[in-house]
């Protein structure tokens, strides 16, 4: 019985040749050589009883992906009649590359010009006779969807399995590709040495999966009801550790560091415990529920789902001038917003990127997390706390969306949107604790810089004047915050913190730090003294304001380098200043007039 491979590259209507050809005959089964299944069918040519097999497409025959490999294999260990190379007759300037590799084997074969009907309206004119003579071997257009010209093909591949030739020996064909071979088991080695790689989950369990994940109408409930549960758990176990931190640091402050400045100057000893320590160690308590954040969205990251929701996003992105790449980066930026703006380098068309950078600064970064849950500990109860959160998140995406289709306009993008979904899988313990981390030396860099210089910042302007009693409204601090009132009194937000806020404009991990200093407490004493100084009304207007009003400056630095333009920096500015004001006005008035 005669064998016939079908080889091409991917999207050629390979698997349409064969199927037209094959009708309701073809069947699956396993070869010698490979390890995966291919569809074969039984066909009746010239006479001849010959087995038709569908080979995976490919883009080059001397690649290591999967698909190549196991197209090398089979050419490798199995005789082969005739090749029929499958191209798309659009693309035949990029394709023909894979034909003058298989030309060198010397395998007996015709060239299948598919998609002809395409490359006709495109005015793409192809000389196949004169192409036969220059490539040795018979070059027939067709079109495999209508089956315009499959006759003339099947016949030229007729009269090359009737000269009654012997079969190819895959012997022959493996040396040929012995090179390949080698740098293959070379490659096998180096990754079985020195790789670790997590366990996926097979492609039917991915498949059955996905059917569930990514349906049309429960695919994105079930995401955001995933990641509320997330917060959920998040809360519920970081609690105890944050708890048991900040008795620790308390403990040390009490133990170790009050009875060494005890005979210190006043103004040392208020810089050094109320100023530098309570601001640092404050913020450091609650990096257990951050490296735990982070634990829990690395596997989550790392199993492949994120993928799956900037695809479930993709159709609605699209409706406001991004696409399922520039959702992934709004995720990233749930981290840091700073390689989240970076990333976007990967799209190629600029007023897309300058789009997706536009939102992507409104992200709930991991240092606006640490201010919330700060402010939800204290005002909110634990039943409470993953909703209030969760609704800040939603939040997020909300001004990121509205930020998008307000100035998609200004953007206007033709990009198309390509996503590999990549197989689940089940990251390692390693991979898990390095993400923690890199969590925790991400926050001891900026505890190291911009934190400790806020808070010094901060306890100088509530402490100077020495005239005046410390915080007051005679203080630098109040002076400053004096100013802002008649912008931040209609949102809620008073002197004392308005002066966190601006210094959340360095970091806003010194938001936090900021409240230690200017009320002099940390730990539980202050969480009870933000209580009694404001309503939950006031803190949820705080923390929209804190959501999304300017980011950092090391995003705004990454802001004007990654656009290269001034202008475009102010504008994110700008924006995001007059967007987080008008937000918090419309809340908290409306909150108030409902009588809250």
């Amino acid at each position: 019985m005669k064998r016939i491979a079908l080889l091409g590259m991917p999207n050629t209507g390979k698997s349409t040749l064969f199927n037209r050809i094959s009708g309701a005959s073809a069947r699956v089964g396993n070869w010698p050589g490979i390890t995966v299944d291919l569809a074969s069918a039984k066909i009746l040519l010239g006479g001849h009883i010959a087995q038709l097999i569908d080979l995976p497409g490919i883009y080059d025959l001397h690649g290591f992906s999967e698909d190549e490999q196991v197209v090398r294999h089979f050419l490798e260990n199995n005789a082969i009649d005739l090749v029929v190379i499958v191209l798309n007759s659009a693309q035949i300037d990029r394709q023909l590359s894979l034909v003058l590799q298989i030309k060198k084997l010397n395998l007996p074969a015709v060239l299948a010009l598919n998609m002809s009907d395409e490359a006709k309206h495109a005015g793409i004119t192809i000389d196949t006779e004169s192409l036969t003579t220059a490539l040795n071997m018979p070059v027939v257009a067709i079109s495999a969807k209508y089956g315009d010209g499959l006759p003339k093909a099947l016949q030229a591949a007729t009269q090359i399995i009737s000269q009654n030739k012997t079969a190819t020996n895959p012997q022959e064909i493996a040396q040929l590709l012995q090179e390949d071979s080698q740098i293959e088991r070379e490659m096998e080695t180096l990754v079985a040495r020195h790789v670790q790689i997590p366990a996926t989950l097979s492609d039917s369990t991915t498949d059955k999966i996905d059917r569930v994940l990514l349906h049309k109408w429960l695919g994105l409930p079930l995401f955001f009801a995933a990641m509320f549960l997330l917060f959920q758990f998040i809360f519920t176990a970081g609690k105890p550790l944050q708890d048991g931190l900040a008795w620790l640091l308390e403990m040390v402050r009490s133990s170790a560091l009050e009875p060494l400045f005890a005979n210190a100057p006043a103004w040392l000893s208020g810089l050094m415990l109320d100023g530098i320590y309570n601001g640092v160690t404050t913020v450091a308590a609650f990096v257990p529920i951050i490296i735990l954040f982070f634990i829990v969205m690395a596997m989550v990251e790392d199993s492949g789902y994120l993928s799956r929701a900037a695809f479930l996003m993709d159709a609605l992105m699209a409706k406001m001038g991004l696409d399922g790449r520039g959702f992934v980066m709004m995720l990233m930026g749930f981290g840091c917003n700073v390689p989240a703006l970076m990333g976007t380098r990967i799209m190629r068309s600029r007023p897309m990127r300058l789009l997706t950078m536009l939102v992507i600064p409104l992200s709930l970064c991991s240092a606006r997390l640490q201010v919330f849950i700060f402010m939800i500990t204290a005002l909110f109860t634990a039943q409470q706390a993953p909703i209030v959160l969760f609704a800040l998140y939603v939040m997020s995406f909300a001004t990121m969306f509205l930020t998008a289709i307000l100035f998609q306009g200004q953007y206007k993008n033709a990009e198309p949107f390509l996503l590999e979904l990549p197989p689940y899988r089940f990251p390692t313990a390693r991979q898990i604790l390095l993400r923690g981390w890199q969590e925790v030396r991400h926050f001891l860099n900026r505890a190291t810089k911009f934190i400790i210089i806020g808070v010094v910042l901060v306890w100088a302007l509530t402490h100077f004047p020495t005239d005046v009693p410390p915080a007051s409204t005679g203080t630098y601090a109040g002076q400053i915050g004096a100013f802002f009132a008649p912008v931040l009194a209609p949102i809620g937000i008073d002197n004392q913190f308005a002066i966190a806020l601006i210094f959340g404009f360095v970091a806003k991990e010194i938001v936090v730090g900021s409240l230690a200093v200017i009320f002099g407490l940390q730990g539980d004493a202050l969480t009870a003294q933000v209580a009694m100084q404001i309503d939950w009304v006031q803190a949820m207007s705080f923390m929209l304001f804190t959501l999304i009003y300017t980011p950092c400056l090391s995003t705004v630095a990454t802001l004007k380098s990654e656009s290269k333009s001034t202008a475009y920096m102010w504008l994110s500015i700008v924006w995001s200043l007059a967007l987080a004001w008008v937000v918090s006005f419309i809340f908290y008035q409306g909150a108030r007039a409902l009588g809250y």
